[in-house]
């Protein structure tokens, strides 16, 4: 397999950017070297299989969502609270609004996860490796909430980006305030 990281990443972005636009039906070997403007055959000298570019997509999503730290170390130097964790919650909001395609292809990968297993297996531990550390995070830094709350959060999180990113329900709920209340109505 071919060693070259940057065209790795650029080849990846463009099929992160093929998952967002097209879905994973539209996701070919080909379709990725044309929108990376590489010459084809590229993407599948790096990516051998479907599986493989799937689950490259899969690293990449979690490579470009990765916190700022100066973020995160500007929000640890704040005492544990209900409003420290709001705010880290809108930092996530923020991450994951401020790009959209790669949020859409996350769920994309996680539609097409559902239909192979080989998928499923790779992705699911990404995604449970993802709320372990959460919970630890949460435990090791004071933050009101356990595993069950943590839980709760991901799954409201996770609608409200469906929401915010794909056909809305129409209730024209402020995101910030929904953070709010999420975190004001689940953690006790």
């Amino acid at each position: 397999m071919p060693r070259n990281p940057d065209r790795r990443r650029l080849l990846a972005d463009a099929g992160l950017r093929v998952l967002a636009e097209q879905g994973a039906r539209g996701l070919t070997h080909r379709a990725v070297d044309t929108g990376a403007g590489v010459p084809a055959g590229t993407a599948s000298n790096y990516f051998r299989s479907r599986d493989a570019l799937l689950g490259a997509l899969g690293e990449r999503i979690m490579e470009r969502f990765a916190p700022d730290e100066k973020v995160i170390a500007a929000l640890a130097a704040r005492e544990p609270s209900r409003e420290l964790f709001i705010d880290y919650l809108r930092y996530i909001l923020e991450r994951t609004t401020r790009q959209p395609d790669v949020t859409r292809a996350l769920i994309e990968l996680r539609l097409e996860a559902a239909r192979r297993p080989e998928l499923a297996e790779i992705l699911g531990a990404t995604l449970r490796g993802g709320f372990r550390d959460d919970v630890a995070f949460h435990a090791t830094t004071g933050l009101p909430g356990g595993e069950f709350e943590i839980a709760l959060l991901h799954y409201a999180m996770d609608g409200l980006l469906l929401d915010m990113l794909t056909t809305s329900i129409g209730a024209a709920a402020d995101p910030d305030e929904v953070v709010a209340a999420f975190v004001e109505r689940l953690v006790t």
